[in-house]
C-alpha cells in the first residue's frame, strides 16, 4: 500500500454577505467533505467528477501543497499529515503533481533545459554531466526531442508542455505521481499518445497514479479502479471496467449514460439537471442535508421524494455490495 487517505477534509471559509459580515459570521464550504481511500503500488487509481466537486483539492492536500481540515494521510508508510515541513522534504521526491495548467506551472522565463535542471538539482547533488545525463534519459522516457530543450514553454504545443510536465515530475524520482487533468485541452490523438505514455511509464518505472480527470473514456482507459465524486464526498467507487458497465449509483450512472448516449464532453464539465435533462450550473457551496444528489437524483423522484434522502441523520455512507464494489445510496440503481 503506497496510500491511505483517512476521512479527509477540506474546508474553505467564505463570508455570507454583507450583514453577516459585519457580525464576523462565516459560512463553510466543504470542498472535500470526509473523503477516505487507498492506493496500491504500481495501482492507478482514477478520480471523476464534476468541475467543482473537489477532485484537484484531493490531490493537493495529499501532497500537502493545500493543507487539510483534518483527515489522515499514510503515504508509504508515513504518516505526513501533521508532518513539518522540513519533515517532509525527505518524502517530497518521491510523490509529485502533474499540473493541469502547465502554463502557469511551467516558469515562462526558463527554458526547458533549465526546468527539468532546476527540479532535478533540487533534491540530488548532481555534477553537470550527471544533470545533462539525467535530461537526455528524461526525454528518451517521455520521447520529447532534444531539440526542444532550447525552447521557453510558449513555444511548445500542448503535447509537448505535458511531456515537459511529466519530465518534471520524474526528474526528481517520483513513484507515485498526481496526474490532474493530463489530457485536458488536447487533441483526441494527442490525449491517445498521453496516456499511452503515461502506461508505458508505469510499466517501465513502477509508478503509482492518482488520476484526477472528468474525462470517463479516459480514466476507464488508464484506471484500474475509479471513484466518482460528487460535491466533495465520493459516491462510488470500484473497478473501472465495473463502474462503467454496471453503474449503481444514480450519479454515476447518468454520467456514463451521457458519455454512451454521445452528449458532448463540454457538456459533462456542468451539472446534470435530471428534471429538465439539460446540463446547467448548481450551487456547490449549499449541498443539501442527507444525499447531496437528492435534488437532481431521478430515483429520489420516482420514489416519491423519501424523507430518508433528506435526513441529516441517514446520510448515506459508502458500504460494499459485492466484488469491493462500493456505493453510498439509499437506492442503488
Amino acid at each position: 500500500m503506497i496510500l491511505e487517505v483517512t476521512n479527509l477534509r477540506k474546508h474553505y471559509r467564505q463570508r455570507a454577505g454583507i450583514f453577516p459580515a459585519l457580525r464576523s459570521r462565516e459560512r463553510f464550504i466543504p470542498a472535500v467533505d470526509g473523503v477516505s481511500f487507498c492506493l496500491e503500488e504500481h495501482e492507478t487509481v482514477g478520480l471523476v467528477g464534476e468541475s467543482g466537486c473537489g477532485k484537484t483539492t484531493i490531490g493537493r492536500a495529499i501532497l500537502r501543497l493545500t493543507p487539510a481540515t483534518s483527515g489522515r494521510i499514510v503515504f508509504d508508510g508515513h504518516d505526513i499529515t501533521a508532518m513539518s515541513a522540513r519533515e517532509l522534504r525527505p518524502l517530497r521526491s518521491q510523490m509529485q503533481m502533474i499540473f493541469q495548467d502547465l502554463d502557469a506551472a511551467l516558469n515562462p522565463k526558463m527554458r526547458v533545459r533549465a526546468i527539468l535542471a532546476e527540479a532535478i538539482t533540487t533534491h540530488h547533488r548532481l555534477s553537470d554531466g550527471e544533470v545533462a545525463r539525467r535530461i537526455g534519459e528524461l526525454l528518451e522516457q517521455v520521447n520529447l526531442k532534444a531539440s526542444k530543450l532550447s525552447n521557453f514553454p510558449r513555444e511548445l504545443a500542448g503535447g509537448e508542455k505535458r511531456r515537459v510536465g511529466i519530465a518534471r515530475a520524474l526528474a526528481v524520482g517520483a513513484h507515485f505521481i498526481v496526474a490532474d487533468e493530463p489530457t485536458s485541452a488536447l487533441d483526441v490523438s494527442i490525449q491517445a499518445q498521453v496516456v499511452n505514455l503515461l502506461r508505458d511509464l508505469q510499466r517501465q518505472l513502477g509508478l503509482s497514479y492518482l488520476f484526477i480527470s472528468h474525462d470517463l473514456e479516459v480514466v476507464q482507459l488508464i484506471s484500474r479502479r475509479v471513484a466518482v465524486m460528487y460535491l466533495g464526498k465520493i459516491v462510488e467507487m470500484g473497478l473501472a471496467d465495473r463502474i462503467a458497465r454496471a453503474a449503481r449509483h444514480p450519479y454515476t450512472h447518468l454520467l456514463w449514460s451521457a458519455l454512451v448516449e454521445g452528449q458532448s464532453k463540454e457538456a459533462s464539465h456542468a451539472p446534470l439537471n435530471t428534471r429538465t435533462g439539460a446540463w446547467e450550473p448548481f450551487d456547490f457551496e449549499r449541498p443539501v442535508s442527507g444525499c447531496r444528489f437528492a435534488p437532481r437524483c431521478p430515483v429520489y423522484e420516482a420514489r416519491g421524494r423519501p424523507a430518508v434522502c433528506t435526513d441529516a441523520a441517514t446520510e448515506p455512507q459508502l458500504h460494499d455490495i459485492g466484488g469491493r464494489h462500493y456505493v453510498a445510496g439509499h437506492f442503488p440503481v
